[in-house]
C-alpha cells in the first residue's frame, strides 16, 4: 500500500477505530501471552453529559498508558461506563417534561422513572461516542452504568453492610437544603460563590437583672451605652430563630457578659450569653447570634450548650409560623427586607457595611442553599475515616502529586457523618421498608409530594418503624399484615459512584484485576469520589483499590479563568477533532501538559500536532519510496533483517547511523521512565524532538546521498521504532502508515505490536 497525497483524518480515524474495535484489540480476553495484568477505571463522566476540555484530558492520558502497556505485552482492560448523575439526569428530564406543559408529580414516580430511561436510551451514550472519536481503546463490551441490575444489587449490599453494622442511621441533623431541587446535598457538593452583600451590625439589649416581668412591657428597654451587646451578621432574617448570642472564652471585651441574657428583638425572647472556642474573634464584633436550627456551625455550638431549635424557615425557601405570624410565608429575601426595617424602626442597627462573602450554592441548580433541620440518612464516618487515613500514610496508596494528598487527610481528619439520602426520584432508592399502618402511608396512595411523604414518615409514633432489606419484606414485623412502603428516597449518586472500582463487574475480572493499577482524576473530587472509594475498597474487598492516584492538571482558558459553557468559554474538544483531527488534538492537550501545573489553553499546540502528523505522514513516504524494492522493504523485513543481524554481521559502520540509532536507544529508555513518572507531556516533546529535528532534518537528509542497503535498514528500522514509541500518543496515524508499510495489511495491527 502507498503513502502518497497529504495526510486526511478524517478518511482515516472513524476507518481505524472501526477497525480496532472489530478485531477486539480492547478486550484483554483476546490478548494472547499477556503478562501481568494492568488496569484502569474510567471515572464515569455524568450520563447527562458531553465531552469537555477535562474529559479528554483525562481520557487522552488514560490511554497513552493503556496503549503503552498493551504494548507492552501486559494483560490491558480500561474498565468504562457512566454514572446516573441523579439530580442533573432528573433536573434535565424535568425540564423537557416542562415544555410538554407536564410536571413529575403529573406523571408519578414510575411514569417518569420510565420517562428517564427512555431519555437515557436516547441520549445517555453521547459521551461515549465522543470518547471513541478521541481515540479512547476502552473495552466497551465490559460497559458499565451506575443502575445496571448488577450494579445495584452491589449498592443494595453496601447499605445493608453498613446499616448491620450500626454505621447507617436515620435522624433529624441540620443538612444543606437546596429549595429549587427539593432536596438534601452532602458538605462535598456544596459550591460557593462570591456575593457584594451587607454586614448589619445589630445590638441586642441586655437584660438587667432588675427587670419587668409583664409580657407586654417587654422589649421597650431604652438603649444607652453598655445596655447592649452588638452581633453582626449577614443574615439579619435568622434572627428570628435565634437561641443565644456567643462570644469566645478568651475575649476579654465580653467575659462579664457570659452568663447574662439579652433580649431578642422582635421575638422579645430572652436567649443567653454563651463561651464557645469556635467563635472567631476577628469577625465583625467577636459576638454572634447563634441560631442551631439554620446554620452548620450554630447547630453544633448548640449541641454543646443544649440549646433549643427553633426552624424558622420551610423546605419551600419560606417562613415558618415559629419565625411570628406576621412573617409567616415569606420568603427569605422579604422576611429580611421586613426584619431589617423593623430593626430600624426600633433603633436596633447600630451600622451596616458593605461585605463580599462566599455563599453556598446548589452545584446543579445555583439555588442559595439554606441550612434546615431534616430527618435524613446518614452514615457514620469516623472508622471509615481511620482506615483510609491508615492506607494513606503507609503509602499504599499514594496519591501524586503529594501535595494533594494533604487535601484529602486534612478532610478525613474533620470528618463529619455523611447525608446520603436524596429528596429526588432517579437513583438507588433506598432499601428500607415503612409499616404502612405505623407511617400512615397507604399503599395505594400517590403523595402529593416527597414533602409530603417525608412528613408522614418522621411524624410516625414508631420509635423503629422501618426494616432495611434488599427485597420487600413478606410479612410486615411490626403490624403483621399490611404491605410495606419502600422509602421515597434515594442514595446521594457517590455513595454508588464510591463501589466503581469493583460494583458491576464480573467475579473474574474482580479477581483478575482488582485492585487496579492507576486512578487518573481531576482534584476536585479527591473527597467526593477517590477518598470514597479507598474506604469502599478496604470496606468490601478488603484491599485499596488503587495503589496509586494520578491527579492531573486543570485546563483553563488563555487569561487563567475556569472554562465555562454557560459563559461562553468552554473548548469543546469534538469541534477540535473535526477541525484538525484526533492525533492532533491529543497531541495538543499533552503538548502542554507538563507536570500539574495548570493549562492555560493555546489552541495553536492543536495546530502544531496537526502540523507533525503531516511531517510524519511525509517522512513515511519518503523512507516508503527509498525502500522500494529494498529487502526492508515492509514491516515483516524490517523485522526479519532488521537492526540485529547488521549488529551481529559488524555491518554497521556509518557513524550517521550509529549516532541515530544510539539517540533512538536513549529516547526510548527516556519515554519509558517518564511513563513510569507520568511525565507524559515531557515525554511528548521528547518524541517530537527526535522525529522532526534528529530524523527529518538530520539524518533524512543525509541519507538522501546514500543507496546502500544500511541506510535502508536503518530508515525502515527508525520509522517502525519511532510508529511504536509514537502509538500511544497519535493511535490514528501511526496505525495508518504501519499498515501502508505491512506486507500483511489488516492483519498485523501497531496497536498490539509488541515492544
Amino acid at each position: 500500500m502507498t503513502i502518497d497525497g497529504a495526510y486526511d483524518p478524517k478518511q482515516t480515524e472513524d476507518r481505524i477505530y472501526k477497525a480496532w474495535e472489530d478485531g477486539g484489540f480492547f478486550n484483554p480476553d483476546n490478548l494472547k501471552k499477556a503478562k501481568k495484568p494492568y488496569a484502569v477505571h474510567l471515572p464515569p463522566p455524568n450520563v447527562t453529559g458531553s465531552l469537555h476540555m477535562g474529559h479528554a484530558l483525562n481520557a487522552t492520558i488514560t490511554d497513552i498508558l493503556i496503549r503503552y502497556h498493551r504494548m507492552r505485552g501486559y494483560k490491558t482492560v480500561w474498565f468504562p461506563g457512566t454514572d446516573h448523575a441523579g439530580i442533573a439526569t432528573q433536573n434535565v428530564v424535568e425540564k423537557n417534561l416542562k415544555k410538554e406543559g407536564i410536571s413529575r408529580w403529573d406523571l408519578g414516580r414510575e411514569k417518569f422513572i420510565e420517562k428517564v430511561w427512555e431519555w437515557k436510551e436516547k441520549y445517555g451514550n453521547i459521551i461515549i461516542e465522543q470518547l471513541k472519536k478521541l481515540g479512547a481503546s476502552a473495552d466497551w463490551s465490559r460497559l458499565r452504568f451506575t443502575m445496571d441490575d448488577n450494579y445495584a444489587e452491589w449498592v443494595k449490599k453496601a447499605f445493608m453492610h453498613y446499616h448491620e453494622k450500626g454505621w447507617i442511621y436515620r435522624g433529624k441533623r441540620i443538612v444543606s437544603w437546596c429549595t429549587a431541587c427539593q432536596t438534601s446535598l452532602s458538605d462535598l457538593e456544596i459550591e460557593y460563590k462570591e456575593e457584594n452583600g451587607k454586614l448589619w451590625y445589630i445590638k441586642y439589649p441586655i437584660v438587667k437583672e432588675a427587670r419587668i416581668n409583664s409580657p407586654s412591657q417587654r422589649g421597650t428597654y431604652e438603649v444607652h451605652e453598655k445596655d447592649y451587646i452588638v452581633v453582626a451578621t449577614t443574615r439579619p432574617e435568622t434572627l428570628l430563630g435565634d437561641a443565644a448570642v456567643a462570644v469566645n472564652p478568651k475575649d476579654d471585651r465580653y467575659k462579664k457578659l457570659v452568663g447574662k441574657k439579652v433580649m431578642l428583638p422582635i421575638q422579645n425572647r430572652e436567649i443567653p450569653i454563651i463561651a464557645d472556642e469556635k467563635i472567631d474573634l476577628a469577625f465583625g464584633t467577636g459576638a454572634v447570634k447563634v441560631t442551631p436550627a439554620h446554620d452548620m456551625l450554630d447547630s453544633e455550638i448548640g449541641e454543646r450548650h443544649q440549646l433549643p431549635k427553633y426552624e424558622i424557615i420551610n423546605e419551600r425557601g419560606k417562613m415558618t409560623d415559629v419565625a411570628g405570624a406576621e412573617f409567616t410565608g415569606l420568603k427569605v429575601a422579604e422576611a429580611r427586607e421586613k426584619v431589617v426595617k423593623k430593626l430600624e424602626e426600633a433603633g436596633l442597627i447600630e451600622k451596616v457595611e458593605d461585605y463580599k462573602h462566599n455563599v453556598a450554592i446548589c452545584y446543579r441548580s445555583a439555588t442559595v442553599l439554606e441550612p434546615l433541620l431534616s430527618n435524613q440518612w446518614f452514615l457514620k464516618m469516623a472508622e471509615l475515616a481511620k482506615e483510609t487515613l491508615k492506607t494513606m500514610k503507609s503509602g499504599k496508596t499514594k496519591i501524586l502529586p503529594e501535595n494533594f494528598e494533604r487535601t484529602a487527610t486534612a478532610w478525613l481528619e474533620n470528618i463529619r457523618d455523611w447525608c446520603i439520602s436524596r429528596q429526588i426520584w432517579w437513583g438507588h432508592q433506598l432499601p428500607v421498608w415503612f409499616c404502612e399502618k405505623q407511617t400512615g402511608i397507604s399503599n395505594s396512595q400517590v403523595p402529593i409530594s416527597n414533602e409530603n411523604l417525608k412528613l408522614k414518615i418522621e411524624n410516625s409514633s414508631a420509635t423503629k418503624d422501618f426494616v432495611v432489606a434488599i427485597e420487600k419484606p413478606i410479612k410486615c414485623p411490626f403490624c403483621k399484615n399490611c404491605i410495606m412502603e419502600q422509602s421515597a428516597d434515594v442514595l446521594d449518586t457517590w455513595f454508588s459512584s464510591a463501589l466503581w472500582p469493583f460494583a458491576g463487574l464480573s467475579d473474574k475480572d474482580i479477581k483478575d484485576f482488582y485492585p487496579s493499577s492507576v486512578l487518573i482524576t481531576a482534584r476536585d473530587i479527591i473527597n467526593l469520589w477517590v477518598s470514597r472509594m479507598i474506604y469502599s475498597g478496604l470496606e468490601f474487598q478488603k484491599a485499596t483499590p488503587f495503589p496509586e492516584v494520578l491527579i492531573h492538571a486543570t485546563i483553563l482558558t488563555k487569561d487563567g479563568q475556569r472554562m465555562s459553557k454557560s459563559k461562553g468559554t468552554g473548548i469543546d474538544p469534538v469541534e477540535l477533532i473535526d477541525k484538525y483531527g484526533a492525533d492532533a488534538t491529543r497531541f495538543g492537550i499533552i503538548w502542554q501538559a507538563m507536570g500539574t501545573q495548570d493549562i492555560r489553553w493555546d489552541e495553536t499546540a492543536v495546530q502544531g500536532g496537526k502540523k507533525f502528523a503531516n511531517k510524519l505522514w511525509n517522512i513515511a513516504k519518503f523512507i516508503q519510496g527509498k525502500l522500494a524494492n529494498s529487502e526492508f522493504s515492509t514491516n515483516k523485513r524490517i523485522n526479519e533483517f532488521g537492526i540485529r543481524k547488521l549488529e551481529k554481521d559488524s555491518l554497521l559502520v556509518d557513524q550517521e547511523d550509529k549516532e541515530i540509532l544510539a539517540k533512538l536507544e536513549t529516547l526510548k529508555s527516556e519515554v519509558e521512565k517518564d511513563t513510569k513518572n507520568y511525565e507524559l507531556g515531557q515525554s511528548l516533546h521528547k518524541i517530537y524532538e527526535f522525529v522532526w529535528h534528529e530524523v527529518a532534518d538530520k539524518y533524512l537528509e543525509a541519507s538522501k546521498k546514500r543507496e546502500d542497503e544500511n541506510v535502508k535498514m536503518v530508515l525502515g528500522y527508525i520509522l517502525q521504532e519511532s510508529l511504536k514509541i509514537l502509538h500511544p500518543y497519535m493511535p490514528f496515524i501511526t496505525e495508518e502508515i504501519y499498515q501502508k508499510l505491512s506486507d500483511r495489511p489488516g492483519e498485523s495491527w501497531l496497536i498490539v505490536e509488541q515492544v
